[in-house]
């Protein structure tokens, strides 16, 4: 891309800075037939249906520069390129001051460290929902994880590890000036959605609200497999387009595709994502 997209919030700037792909399947979805889904994906003029962009927020004003996610680091060949896209838009590792978490899967937390364990953003304080952190510390869990998720486990800790004298959890509320945290589960038990708020603008960073816009938008029911719980996960998705739509909020996904911020408006029954227009 020729153009890196961002928004402007009031006094904050929003930048989407991309971290590449991950290769999905669409038999991940459940309550759709892949092949119900891959038409959905070719009539939304999507060319590679089973890809899934990464994409993180810079956050820059108040004297404050902030990222939200890290990418998948390259773990298991996702993402990866977060650095050099950073310093593109002007900003290295070390000028970060914040880092929020919407939620510790690898796709967002693989980029916080490096292949030694050492904190990516030596200079960052990580901020993530307390359900979140406990989630991925219990061995409980880890004991319950089959072979292939036990891996995530460790990279969460080994991210969290990394970060262990700049670490702070919250509940709900507001986590930074002009940014209030808005709890979204049923992908993770501490998914977070991020509302910023400046000069009368606001913009609404979900996370993982969908991973396939083009299909989930439309049919909110429509889960993936990477939801712990797909149930509470298509009714917050549901319950957060009905307030999206509603309120007219701008929002940003980290796999809502590479132009990084869109509306969502209502037509004929159903949803669908307008993409917002580069500032």
């Amino acid at each position: 891309m020729t153009d890196i997209p961002s928004q402007q919030v009031g006094d904050l700037t929003i930048t989407a800075i991309s971290d590449g792909y991950l290769a999905g399947s669409l038999d991940l979805l459940s309550n759709i037939a892949p092949a119900d889904a891959s038409h959905m994906q070719e009539k939304a003029g999507v060319k590679d249906h089973a890809a899934i962009h990464i994409s993180c927020y810079l956050v820059r004003g108040g004297g404050r520069t902030i990222l939200i996610d890290a990418g998948g680091g390259g773990f298991k060949q996702w993402g990866g390129r977060l650095t050099a896209n950073l310093a593109l838009a002007g900003v290295q590792p070390s000028g970060i001051d914040t880092i929020l978490l919407t939620h510790a899967h690898p796709d967002h937390v693989g980029g916080l460290v490096s292949a030694s364990g050492e904190a990516a953003f030596p200079n960052a304080e990580l901020v993530a929902h307390h359900r979140e952190i406990a989630f991925w510390q219990d061995d409980g869990n880890l004991s319950r994880a089959s072979g292939r998720a036990r891996g995530n486990f460790f990279l969460a800790r080994q991210a969290f590890d990394g970060y262990r004298d700049r670490l702070r959890t919250f509940d709900a509320g507001e986590v930074l000036p002009g940014v209030t945290a808005m709890p979204l589960p049923g992908h993770t038990v501490g998914h977070t959605g991020y509302r910023l708020d400046s000069c009368d603008r606001n913009l609404l960073v979900w996370g993982d609200v969908v991973h396939f816009p083009q299909i989930q938008v439309p049919r909110p029911d429509v889960s993936i497999a990477f939801d712990q719980d797909s149930h509470l996960a298509a009714a917050t998705r549901s319950r957060l387009l009905d307030l999206v739509n509603s309120e007219r909020l701008l929002i940003a996904g980290m796999h809502l595709g590479e132009l990084g911020f869109a509306h969502i408006e209502r037509a004929d029954g159903s949803y669908r994502v307008i993409y917002a227009q580069l500032t």
